[in-house]
């Protein structure tokens, strides 16, 4: 299917944008500034944020006695209900850009349609903190969720991880990780969303789509420079969880991919790995979507439709009794 039309001319303003010098592509910018625009952008793109009962932020410790930020966002007050079940989420931002600010509307979506507390880290970025830092810290929050998510009314036995691009790229990891070990809580889902997996850029998809599609493939080869330490890190399967030597007795997993997306291939070879090692495996494809759809909802009518994917898919994860999508109402 080709590109949808009002992503093509959302791509076209981007494109003639950056042609004219007004917006240079990321990988011109410092990090500092990538940051600031990536931010920028949510608000033009996204759904406006939902409104929620209980939205706290706190400060998780780090193995290393750094400390980073989340931002807790439930559909009611602790003291309303039995605990929560909860969706541990990281964002996307290729291990360099991207905030709780960026994916503040996404993570409230979540929440109020699934219905379930989302818990969004906010793992240290690169160049400042290269590779392994964002997946150590992903480690953390989630002993850090099973030690003291109790206190914040939320139920240990019921987590599941996720995250968009970068962000699925951790949950992945996370999930192998928590496999091995049995002090972490064990996830009992995880969703990858247009995750990178392979840390190679030679498939049909990357070829396709790796040049005027939203993510280029110079943009990935700079986010790459910023978090990896050098080649060698692209080996290891923190990085590139589809080469982790056994897939077998992870989390199931739900992958959702956007047709015109470099990285699509990748979540294709790793649905199929999990499959092959056992793992229940659900594979969503969305035509004519590019990388980051999910936070583009003011342009596609698809990202929501992604929303309510996902949370019937958490629902039905957390042993819900209404599987089916809650109604969301806009904020004014």
């Amino acid at each position: 299917m080709p590109l949808h039309p009002d992503l093509e001319a959302l791509l076209d303003m981007v494109e003639s944008a950056t042609a004219s010098g007004k917006r240079p592509a990321i990988h011109h910018l410092a990090p500092a500034r990538a940051r600031r625009e990536f931010d920028d952008a949510s608000g033009a793109l996204d759904l406006p944020p939902v409104p929620l009962a209980r939205v706290e932020t706190l400060t998780l410790p780090t193995r290393d006695g750094g400390r980073i930020g989340a931002r807790l966002f439930a559909p009611r007050a602790p003291q309303a209900g039995p605990p929560l079940p909860v969706l541990l989420h990281f964002h996307s931002g290729g291990f360099t850009v991207g905030s709780l600010d960026s994916h503040d509307s996404l993570c409230r979506s979540l929440a109020a349609r699934t219905p379930c507390a989302v818990l969004s880290v906010a793992y240290r970025l690169a160049p400042e903190h290269r590779f392994p830092c964002a997946a150590d810290d992903a480690v953390d929050a989630l002993a850090w969720l099973g030690a003291h998510g109790a206190a914040l009314g939320l139920d240990r036995a019921r987590i599941a991880i996720g995250g968009d691009s970068a962000g699925g790229t951790l949950s992945a990891m996370l999930a192998l990780a928590a496999r091995d070990d049995p002090a972490l809580p064990q996830p009992c889902l995880q969703v990858l969303c247009y995750p990178g997996l392979g840390g190679r850029q030679d498939t049909p998809s990357h070829q396709r789509y790796g040049r005027g599609y939203l993510l280029d493939t110079e943009t990935i080869d700079w986010f790459y420079r910023q978090y990896l330490r050098d080649e060698r890190d692209r080996l290891d399967w923190r990085f590139a969880p589809l080469l982790a030597p056994d897939h077998r007795g992870v989390a199931p997993a739900l992958m959702v991919l956007p047709e015109c997306d470099p990285l699509r291939d990748e979540g294709r070879a790793y649905a199929r790995k999990l499959a092959e090692a056992g793992v229940a495996v659900t594979l969503r494809e969305y035509p004519g979507m590019v990388h980051e759809f999910l936070r583009m909802g003011n342009i596609v009518g698809d990202a929501e439709a992604a929303h309510d994917d996902i949370a019937r898919a958490l629902a039905q994860a957390f042993g819900l009794a209404d599987a089916e999508p809650h109604a969301v109402a806009q904020a004014a």
